[in-house]
């Protein structure tokens, strides 16, 4: 859209930036879509994990209901009114399940051996020699 496309007088001036962030942002989508459609969808999930697929599967629903989300806005519906507004919450739901469940993954195990043997050789044992140094340390602190 260039500015001869459109009359400067249709709209006022002060959104001219605003809409020209816009259409840059669906430029960006269009591009974007196009690289998704290129490669099958088959093809696109047995090269993934069924956790990675889960993550796709939830981007591309909430991105199309996003999208649509913008055009009620645009067709001037109330879209927080709309029943996607409801669709956009459940599919955060399950993208915030699978964000756990990957945090899961992540994190790391606890090695229950290594952990006692740590706690174990860390801890301080007396033994005879250093009962002796201690008592003497002890009793040279009471002096003081």
């Amino acid at each position: 859209m260039s500015e001869d496309d459109i009359n400067m007088e249709e709209y006022p001036t002060e959104i001219h930036d605003y809409l020209a962030a816009f259409e840059k942002s669906l430029g960006s989508v269009d591009e974007m879509l196009k690289t998704m459609m290129s490669v099958s969808r088959s093809e696109l999930l047995q090269k993934l994990e069924p956790l990675e697929q889960a993550k796709l599967d939830l981007v591309s629903v909430y991105t199309l209901n996003s999208m649509f989300w913008v055009y009620l806005a645009t067709q001037g519906i109330n879209p927080k009114e709309h029943p996607v507004k409801q669709e956009l919450e459940r599919i955060r739901t399950y993208m915030n399940k699978v964000k756990e469940i990957a945090d899961k993954k992540k994190a790391s195990k606890l090695d229950k051996g290594a952990a006692s043997r740590f706690v174990r050789n860390a801890l301080w044992e007396p033994n005879a020699e250093n009962e002796h140094t201690s008592k003497t340390l002890a009793k040279g602190k009471k002096r003081k």
